[in-house]
């Protein structure tokens, strides 16, 4: 099959797939659950979805702020406007292919401020690894909060925590050690991969070296604490979801992560307002009142993600003449 054709489908496939599973979702539904779910959408207050389009941006601002103290003990500085519309780029990149945001980000910066790809890459590699450790964090502080109804659930669906924790386990040791074998090869492809790889590890060290690891660390925390708050505020625009715990919030918010993840911005296998959705069913709530937090949060949060992206597109090339000619 054509090289092109398969890069293409895969694409439009997840897409496609997820666009069917909510026409699914939603056809199946009862009419009353419709007209329940469009009502409650109608229905939801506008203020504080706008505090949880406020929140998100200042996130994404603090990002921004953030990768410079990466940059810094590599010799590099960004300029601000440009680490900021670099993120926005890669947000929008992620609608259409998941992870991809971050290639563009570290070529964006590359193109427009002359820092080595793989020494960006590396330094987004970092801060993926800080955010992996901050939703690790998030996750098991859920876990804590609704232990009583997640131990139920997984003995409901007969599965064994252990059974994964081995084989995350498993996968991370053949990693290592194909890694290993790697770097005794003299191979010519493979010393360029390692020249490359070994680029992408300057990048990543760079959290190690970093002056002002305080002011990371406070950002990193920020980040993710109005990540949450984006998450809480929205359950006051759905009336029927005021009394949700933050423990709730929390389930939710990390399964909602993983489907923006690993789908194409929410819209996939795993679409997010029914993912997100069938965590309030779970703990009690109406469907129609889960999947319309779900929808709000989602549909916010993808519209900022969709303008300021396509504006960031416009005005990089614009704001950096110089540095193109």
């Amino acid at each position: 099959m054509n090289p092109k054709l398969i890069k293409i489908l895969k694409i439009v496939l997840p897409l496609l797939l997820g666009v069917f599973l909510i026409w699914y979702f939603l056809s199946s539904a009862t009419p009353e659950y419709r007209t329940q779910l469009l009502q409650n959408i109608k229905n939801a207050d506008p203020l504080w979805i706008t505090a949880s389009l406020i929140l998100g941006i200042i996130s994404h601002l603090s990002r921004a702020y953030r990768w410079k103290f990466l940059l810094n003990p590599l010799g590099y500085t960004i300029k601000f406007h440009n680490s900021f519309m670099a993120i926005m780029i890669g947000y929008l990149a992620n609608l259409g292919v998941p992870r991809s945001g971050e290639v563009l980000r570290g070529i964006t910066t590359s193109t427009y401020e002359k820092i080595p790809f793989e020494k960006a890459f590396g330094t987004i590699v970092s801060e993926r690894i800080t955010d992996l450790i901050m939703l690790i964090i998030i996750t098991s502080t859920a876990g804590i909060l609704q232990t009583e109804y997640l131990l139920n659930f997984l003995e409901e669906k007969n599965i064994n925590p252990l059974f994964t924790l081995g084989a995350i386990l498993g996968l991370i040791f053949i990693g290592l050690l194909g890694l290993k074998i790697l770097q005794k090869s003299s191979n010519k492809w493979i010393v360029k991969i390692k020249d490359f790889g070994m680029g992408l590890l300057d990048g990543m060290k760079s959290i190690f070296s970093m002056k002002q690891k305080w002011a990371f660390l406070f950002h990193t925390i920020l980040i993710w604490f109005l990540y949450v708050l984006m998450f809480y505020v929205i359950k006051f625009a759905v009336p029927n979801l005021h009394d949700a715990s933050i423990g709730i919030i929390l389930v939710a918010f990390v399964v909602g992560s993983f489907s923006m993840s690993t789908t194409n911005g929410g819209i996939g296998i795993l679409p997010f307002p029914i993912v997100v959705g069938a965590v309030f069913v779970f703990f009690g709530y109406a469907k129609s009142d889960g999947e319309a937090f779900g929808w709000i949060l989602w549909g916010s949060q993808t519209a900022i993600n969709i303008v300021v992206g396509a504006l960031s597109f416009l005005f990089l090339p614009i704001l950096n003449r110089s540095k193109i000619k």
